[in-house]
């Protein structure tokens, strides 16, 4: 499966009936034919829908957002944002068939909390059970029962990722106490605290940074509050590998600083 956009169908010329002069610029107007702008489908922190080239490491599902001719038209449709395995059991999909859920693409797990997705309780089940015990224990108050549904947790996510018309709701807080795998917008960048640091993000992967925080100074959080209180409370979102080698190094992130 070509999950970074359409593959084309090409005819390749047949060497045996073709001089060499007239397969090469054959070859070449195909090559042009291949390179075709990338789907819709990346996820950046803010929950937005880009066309880059950058690959995911997982896939998510919030319904059908595509048309039949391959366009986004929605934000969403259903409140169950999911962030599923790239491969499970021996299913392939062909991205942006028309009539079936849209393929979305996340750099990370740290990523697809920060848009709002929570793991699929089909293709990573174990996952799935350890966000949601976590979750019900840093967020037992917002609930009713024992065991609440699934249904009920993403209704509450939708409520805090979501605002009407397709925007992505945020909330204010000090920098200081914000638990790892959390998620800021800084003039105008993503940045997630990763090890007592905050790392720049991008579809790539994670950079170096450079800004200073007074621990006291409010910043814009995109990671939904019921996420963070979860990380607060131990569990730790999986980080693409370019922020476990920079964390590991003490020139690279954003300080904060406590003052006064």
């Amino acid at each position: 499966m070509d999950v970074g956009g359409r593959r084309p169908e090409i005819s390749l010329p047949d060497a045996s009936t073709e001089s060499i002069g007239e397969v090469r610029p054959r070859l070449r107007t195909m090559s042009l034919r291949m390179t075709r702008t990338p789907l819709q489908n990346r996820v950046d922190p803010w929950g937005r829908l880009v066309s880059v080239a950058a690959r995911g490491t997982l896939i998510g599902n919030r319904g059908i957002l595509h048309d039949g001719d391959g366009r986004i038209v929605r934000p969403w449709k259903g409140k169950a944002w999911i962030a599923c395995a790239l491969q499970w059991k021996d299913r392939q999909r062909s991205p942006f068939t028309p009539g079936t859920w849209t393929e979305l693409f996340f750099l990370d797990e740290a990523t697809a909390f920060a848009a709002g997705h929570r793991p699929c309780k089909l293709c990573r089940r174990a996952r799935h059970l350890e966000f949601k015990q976590a979750w019900l224990v840093a967020n037992r108050e917002l609930v009713a029962g024992a065991d609440p549904s699934i249904a009920e947790i993403d209704r509450l996510l939708h409520d805090e990722r979501a605002l009407r018309g397709g925007g992505k709701r945020t909330f204010r807080t000090a920098v200081a106490g914000l638990p790892d795998g959390t998620f800021i917008e800084h003039g105008g960048r993503a940045l997630m605290r990763w090890n007592g640091r905050f790392l720049e993000w991008s579809f790539d992967g994670y950079r170096t940074a450079d800004a200073c925080f007074d621990a006291r100074q409010p910043v814009t959080v995109l990671t939904p509050p019921s996420v963070v209180r979860m990380y607060a409370s131990g569990f730790r979102p999986g980080v693409h590998a370019t922020a476990a080698s920079d964390s590991a190094d003490p020139r690279i992130g954003i300080d904060v600083r406590q003052r006064g």
